[in-house]
């Protein structure tokens, strides 16, 4: 990912709070020697040593998980974003540009036995129920479940890399960007208005 000095995260729990808060990602791999990618939720291990983990699973019938094994793949985790108009700025020479978060990871996959593969699930489910007002839970030792792990492969990620690129404007002066955030805020798009906020909280860290 192409990231600029001044819209560079490199703090590590900064990048682990965006995986959680939007953790349905991207994983792009090479499969018969063609990138090919599927859309997944991931659960983050951020203690798994060396650099964190992330463990998700595959439906069985999806060919991507056959060459996964021992390759390193990239997984694209996209937080909120919004269009920024340059009459937002109030200055002169600028130009239509888009404000987003998004974090990239690379590491090594480890496909997993079906023992571990009913432990991912299970925790996938809980880690997804778990806020609900009644929350649904797996029978571990029912026939329902165990159909449903032999559909599945459970992988786990090591983490190799993680990047993270926010784009807030940070290369503006700090009235235009407030100026930019205020119209964000604005709008009747939910992500503007979580844009303008992470603006306004690089603002008050300058």
């Amino acid at each position: 990912m192409y990231v600029p000095p001044a819209f560079a995260e490199h703090e590590t729990g900064a990048l682990f709070d965006l995986v959680e808060a939007h953790s349905f990602g991207l994983l792009v791999s090479q499969h018969q020697g063609e990138p090919t990618a599927t859309h997944l939720p991931l659960i983050v291990e951020r203690d798994a040593p060396p650099r964190g983990a992330l463990l998700g699973h595959f439906a069985r019938a999806n060919p991507q998980w056959q060459s996964l094994a021992g390759q390193d793949v990239l997984c694209v985790f996209s937080g909120p974003h919004a269009y920024v108009s340059p009459t937002w700025y109030q200055r002169g020479n600028m130009v239509p540009t888009w404000n987003y978060v998004a974090v990239h990871v690379v590491g090594r996959c480890t496909l997993l036995d079906e023992d571990r593969s009913a432990e991912v699930l299970t925790q996938m489910v809980t880690n997804y129920e778990r806020s609900l007002p009644a929350p649904w839970s797996v029978d571990a030792g029912s026939d329902f479940f165990q159909r449903l792990v032999r559909q599945i492969i459970a992988f786990r990620l090591d983490i190799t890399r993680i990047e993270g690129k926010w784009k807030l404007g940070q290369n503006q002066p700090a009235e235009a960007r407030a100026n930019a955030a205020t119209h964000l805020a604005e709008q009747a798009d939910p992500q503007a208005q979580q844009i303008a906020a992470l603006m306004r909280r690089t603002l008050e860290g300058t």
